[in-house]
């Protein structure tokens, strides 16, 4: 039987004082709420010692621009502020999922 959802994982630390161990501490959590969810994970996606302050981030970018094409329909992420620090950037973000009918959760 086919996965009905298929997730984008996201995961981000924002300076050189925290560690590599972090991102893969979120990408863990996510996996496991994907297992939970009966989701199938497609895609990783990740940005390290970068400030969530810009979507200037190529992890973030990659998401956004592989979200187009339909290969995921749901994005997950420890919180939104992996994704963004920015308030109107995360209203931005969440604006394109659901233009593409994709979903974003949080643990």
């Amino acid at each position: 039987m086919p996965h009905l959802l298929r997730a984008a994982i996201y995961a981000r630390y924002s300076t050189d004082l925290q560690s590599d161990a972090s991102v893969e501490d979120q990408i863990r959590s996510c996996q496991d709420l994907a297992k939970s969810l009966g989701a199938e994970v497609v895609a990783t996606y990740s940005d390290h010692a970068v400030s969530g302050a810009s979507l200037m981030r190529r992890g973030i970018q990659s998401l956004l621009r592989d979200n187009q094409s339909g290969s995921f329909n749901v994005v997950l992420a420890e919180g939104l502020d992996r994704l963004s620090r920015n308030q109107a950037d995360v209203a931005q973000i969440y604006q394109q999922m659901s233009f593409t009918d994709t979903r974003t959760g949080e643990l």
